[in-house]
């Protein structure tokens, strides 16, 4: 039996940081599919493993329990493989960092697509993109993160936040690429970083499975239409 069981579309985007952990640690997994996931997804809340609104749902079934919401399996996978520091001030800062990136994903879709991407609201939100990136930045620059080397929050090996920072930048900007120059320019050391973990065996490895298994998808649908148009 594999480890465990990832509920999320077939696509780079909120589940991508689940499957770079489970990458990382060398963990087995299914991916339940589309019809799986719908099904769930209806089910009344009394029926589900864990009552949720969307995907990603993850079932541990050593542990035989079930999770939702990015930042909650994040936390609890980061924990279970020692991926977060044994820091209050770290382990906070590592909540705080993947909340980011949750709140990143849902601008970036405009609240998980309830408007579309037109050229004037795309202006008016590069600014808090970039501002964004300089979080990120100042965040690991606080940490003594460089361009060449170092980690988010100067641990000795890649956390959570490390591949929090490295889905949520560097999938991005592999998928549109006409980002990428604003991360090297705002975000150099986070640029850095991301490619760093890149180049990671493992994450290397899952790069290659979801660019054949997903194309140039990032979160697909009409948002990313829109997007990609103004882009």
């Amino acid at each position: 039996m594999t480890d465990y069981t990832l509920y999320y579309w077939p696509l780079p985007f909120r589940g991508q940081f689940v499957r770079s952990v489970f990458a990382h640690v060398h963990a087995t997994w299914d991916e339940a599919g589309m019809t799986a996931i719908s099904s769930l997804m209806g089910a009344k809340p009394s029926d589900q493993p864990v009552p949720h609104m969307g995907p990603p749902v993850l079932t541990d079934h050593a542990a035989d329990i079930s999770l939702a919401q990015m930042p909650a399996i994040l936390t609890y996978l980061g924990r279970k493989h020692g991926l977060i520091p044994d820091d209050p001030v770290r382990e906070a800062l590592t909540a705080k960092i993947v909340a980011d990136a949750n709140d990143v994903l849902y601008e970036m879709t405009l609240h998980n697509g309830a408007q579309m991407w037109t050229k004037k609201h795309w202006k008016s939100y590069v600014p808090r993109l970039g501002r964004w990136m300089q979080i990120f930045e100042e965040t690991g620059r606080r940490h003594g993160l460089t361009a060449g080397e170092g980690n988010l929050l100067g641990t000795e090996n890649p956390g959570l936040v490390d591949l929090t920072a490295h889905i949520l930048w560097g999938t991005m900007t592999a998928k549109l690429p006409t980002l990428r120059p604003m991360l090297d320019a705002t975000a150099p050391s986070i640029a850095g970083l991301s490619d760093r973990i890149a180049r990671l065996p493992a994450q290397e490895e899952l790069r290659r499975r979801s660019d054949s298994e997903y194309g140039d998808e990032w979160c697909s649908g009409e948002i990313e239409a829109s997007l990609r148009a103004v882009l």
